[in-house]
């Protein structure tokens, strides 16, 4: 099957299996790892994506329903050498360790920001509840994107 799905910006052009997943699309097909595939069963959240500005977890959608869409993976969130503030507060906070889980955590914290500027520390737990992360503990990454949240309504 033949999709046409913009990725970071550019148009990609492919012809598929119906039953690619997304977040196959992304890492076989573009080369673009950065989006991780952890569980496979939509728990985990590191292959968390933008799709038309929403997140979405890229291992439950099938490639062909982002036909047409626009898709944002981790890769395309700086903007040149400039990092996004989520990206920038997460390496200022030390809001990672082994970093597997931190492309999702970015990609799904900076699309809540978009609906709850000003979250409080409770907000910004329960918006990660279905982004785990096996070393952090989330303090810092609870405090990467209060200053992120800081950093953008300033």
């Amino acid at each position: 099957m033949k999709v046409s799905i913009t990725v970071n910006g550019k148009l990609y052009v492919r012809d598929i299996e119906p039953r690619m997943l997304l977040v196959n699309f992304i890492r076989e097909e573009l080369g673009l790892t950065g989006t991780n595939v952890g569980c496979d069963t939509s728990q985990c959240g590191a292959c968390t994506v933008h799709m038309d500005g929403r997140a979405i977890k890229s291992c439950t959608c099938f490639a062909v329903q982002a036909d047409g869409r626009q898709v944002t993976t981790i890769e395309g969130m700086a903007s040149g050498d400039t990092l996004h503030p989520m990206q920038e507060a997460f390496w200022e906070k030390h809001g990672l360790q082994c970093g597997f889980c931190t492309p999702g955590m970015i990609m799904a914290t900076t699309a809540y920001l978009k609906d709850h500027p000003n979250p409080t520390e409770a907000e910004i737990r329960h918006a990660l509840d279905g982004n785990f992360c096996r070393c952090t503990g989330y303090q810092n990454i609870v405090a990467a994107v209060k200053t992120a949240a800081e950093k953008v309504g300033a």
